[in-house]
């Protein structure tokens, strides 16, 4: 199964990716690579909205990893919406679960995003 990688935000401290289809062992070095041409030093919060996401393969689940331990190295977070229950339940079963913030939906992240932008900014 092929994986569509699509860009919804992106500045200099922010990237949201949606991604549509399988991470397994063919795709994922496919987001591998986007994901580390496009997350510069600067970037703090990366945001994945995988309501695409049919199936994740350990190969995929080892980018998650990757870029979640880059994003707590700087401070920052690794956010995913909208998994469907067959890939939260995988992501519940490898215990990455505690250490991502995850939201029911983009409105929800989006919230909570201005939220903690206000609280920067007082």
């Amino acid at each position: 199964m092929s994986l569509e990688i699509s860009v919804i935000q992106q500045s200099d401290e922010a990237l949201g990716l949606k991604l549509d289809g399988s991470v397994d062992s063919d795709t994922a070095p496919e987001l591998e690579a986007m994901l580390d041409d496009m997350v510069h030093p600067s970037v703090t919060y990366l945001a994945l909205n995988m309501s695409g996401v049919s199936f994740i393969s350990s190969a995929g689940l080892r980018v998650v990893f990757k870029m979640l331990k880059q994003m707590k190295a700087r401070d920052g977070q690794l956010m995913v919406t909208e998994m469907n229950p067959g890939v939260e339940k995988v992501f519940e079963v490898v215990k990455l679960m505690p250490d991502l913030s995850v939201f029911g939906s983009s409105e929800e992240m989006d919230e909570y995003l201005t939220s903690l932008q206000k609280q920067q900014n007082s």
